[in-house]
């Protein structure tokens, strides 16, 4: 019997203000802005339900809204820096029970793993306020999907105070494991990449890898999945090697003495 997606919600989060890469969601990828790219992927995962792009008010990300308009993309236009707010208001516009959280700067994500994690999440059901693959992580960097329940959204959108709980959404949820049901869904193949490969956006050298992948893999298959970009970077090690050096490299560096359940392990700071 197919499962229900309703009230399901998929936010992806985008804005044009990257400090480190500006405009990089409006970046070309086979042909089209990689944010297009980011939602044709999430969009071919079957348990995704709604997906809706969740941008800023500012006059700077007009581009995405329209953007959004000419390719039939649901969009929500809320707070600038706080993307608790963002999601939370997304789901109520859109009716959600439950919100998927995706940031746009995954765009080789595989549908197949966005399926695996929320499918953990229905198939236990009244058992998880929160389920993701990142707690810990194992999958390529990149690949990052958190599913959360609309109450524990809310009780989140309404409790957190701390600046970097409402800027990264879910740290109320996933550093409070005695106040909401935590799960974690990590890579059936028993590896854990997450600190060799990555595969997010956020340097020029991200670009330029992840531009390298779809060009090598998007004619054939343009829902080419984790197995196909490994096997094609084990046949070109020189396309891993464009962005190496930021391998492991995510916001954790910045608030490992305000997080309580990150290690200095799972982080690192640029060469």
């Amino acid at each position: 019997m197919p499962v229900s997606t309703d009230g399901i919600v998929t936010v992806i989060q985008a804005r044009t203000g990257s400090t480190r890469l500006p405009n990089k969601v409006l970046r070309p990828l086979a042909g089209k802005p990689l944010l297009a790219r980011m939602v044709e992927r999430v969009a071919a995962a079957e348990l995704v339900g709604r997906v809706v792009v969740a941008t800023t008010r500012d006059a700077a990300d007009d581009p995405l809204a329209a953007l959004c308009r000419d390719e039939g993309i649901a969009c929500y236009r809320g707070n600038t820096n706080d993307l608790l707010d963002r999601h939370h208001q997304t789901g109520k516009l859109y009716g959600a029970t439950t919100v998927i959280k995706i940031p746009s700067d995954c765009p080789l994500i595989d549908p197949q793993v966005i399926d695996r994690v929320i499918a953990h999440y229905l198939a236990n059901p009244n058992e998880y306020d929160f389920v993701s693959n990142l707690h810990p992580a194992t999958y390529p960097d990149g690949n990052d999907v958190e599913v959360m329940a609309m109450p524990a959204l809310e009780t989140a959108w309404r409790e957190a105070r701390r600046p970097l709980e409402r800027e990264h959404t879910t740290p109320f949820l996933w550093e409070n494991p005695d106040r909401f049901r935590i799960g974690n869904v990590t890579w059936e193949k028993g590896q854990d990449y997450s600190m060799s490969h990555r595969w997010t956006i956020d340097y020029e050298e991200d670009y330029r890898f992840i531009a390298a992948v779809y060009d090598a893999l998007y004619s054939a298959d343009r829902h080419f999945t984790l197995e196909d970009v490994l096997t094609f970077l084990n046949a070109h090690p020189e396309v891993q090697a464009i962005n190496s050096l930021y391998a492991g490299v995510n916001w954790y560096r910045h608030h490992l003495d305000e997080l309580k359940t990150v290690s200095a392990g799972q982080t690192r700071r640029e060469s």
